[in-house]
């Protein structure tokens, strides 16, 4: 073996693999949120998350995300796969010890990655929207959507809840499952939905990527949550809503400038929205006011972060050593010495 490269002598740790359904068992709402923020409230360098690749096929891509927790407790990475023709999907997320370069945990990141994207959106509404019971339209109503309601009836006081979605009968399951816990209905128009709402949440594209959110529907003061389009060639809200947002508030905003279809669409059309584009971690922080005044609207825009699936699987990690939960792997990578 090359001197350059021998491995270290030591048994490496075992590696934890966490199923979905361990995910599933170890995960609260509460906490990823709770979690999120703490990270969102500590100094990041640019250098601790960087922006996220994307290698592409014939129909398919395969993204990495990258990231140091805020904790300096692990460091990570998710992959997805994707197929548009199968429209199949897959997502592992690695963490390693930061000191030792140890395998820590190979997870499932399915459900990671509802978790984080809920808990972000409503980590965000917390500080934007109104400090009283909310009034919410959901626009959409598959995983991300469900995911979004869920999460945010967990950490504030919903007053009402009105749901859109295309397909009739996915609405009304929609709304059933809420049921009794919700007051909550189904709109047959999403101008019906977003009518009088304090918060919109968007969790869904149209078949022909047109936007499913028009900015002339929203009422003075929305708060609107935009989940659905992470890529060029998606749209979920019009040039209009980009317009009349006061401050859009992003995960990555240079991401969200450069690489999704609401962005690119909305800078074509003459809006400009640099100068109100802000990273989420200044809100968290406290280090602007995203409001001047109670009829301004303001869009949280999401493409996803690593920091948030990192952060989220730390805390799922933590979790399932103190608890016994995962599979520990029988044989892992060793680390070379360098």
């Amino acid at each position: 073996m090359s001197d350059a490269v021998t491995a270290i002598a030591e048994s490496p740790s075992p590696t934890l693999f966490l199923s979905d359904a361990d995910v599933a068992s170890l995960a609260d709402w509460p906490s990823a949120v709770a979690a999120l923020a703490d990270a969102y409230a500590t100094a990041l360098s640019p250098a601790m998350v960087p922006p996220r690749s994307m290698a592409r096929g014939d129909g398919m891509w395969l993204r990495s995300l990258t990231a140091v927790s805020p904790s300096g407790g692990q460091m990570g990475c998710k992959l997805i796969a994707a197929n548009m023709r199968s429209r199949r999907a897959s997502y592992l997320i690695s963490l390693f010890d930061p000191q030792t370069t140890e395998l820590r945990a190979l997870i499932d990141g399915n459900r990671v990655t509802g978790l984080r994207t809920a808990a972000t959106a409503a980590l965000a509404v917390t500080l934007l929207a109104p400090s009283r019971p909310l009034r919410v339209a959901v626009i959409g109503s598959g995983f991300e959507a469900r995911g979004a309601l869920d999460c945010l009836n967990a950490v504030r006081e919903l007053q009402s809840v009105r749901v859109f979605s295309p397909t009739p009968a996915s609405r009304e399951r929609f709304v059933e499952s809420f049921r009794p816990a919700l007051d909550i209905s189904a709109a047959v128009h999403p101008e019906a939905a977003v009518k009088d709402a304090d918060v919109v949440i968007c969790a869904t594209r149209s078949r022909d990527e047109s936007p499913v959110l028009q900015g002339a529907w929203l009422p003075p003061g929305a708060t609107v949550v935009s989940l659905g389009s992470t890529l060029p060639e998606q749209r979920e809200v019009d040039e209009e809503t980009m317009a009349r947002a006061v401050c859009i508030v992003a995960d990555m905003p240079e991401e969200v400038e450069h690489d999704t279809g609401d962005a690119l669409a909305a800078a074509s059309a003459g809006v400009v929205f640099a100068d109100r584009l802000v990273p989420l971690s200044a809100l968290v922080a406290g280090h602007l006011v995203p409001r001047r005044a109670d009829g301004d609207i303001v869009l949280y825009k999401s493409v996803g972060s690593s920091l948030q699936d990192i952060v989220i699987a730390e805390m799922l990690l933590a979790r399932a050593l103190r608890q016994g939960v995962g599979v520990a792997l029988p044989v892992s990578i060793a680390p070379v010495a360098k």
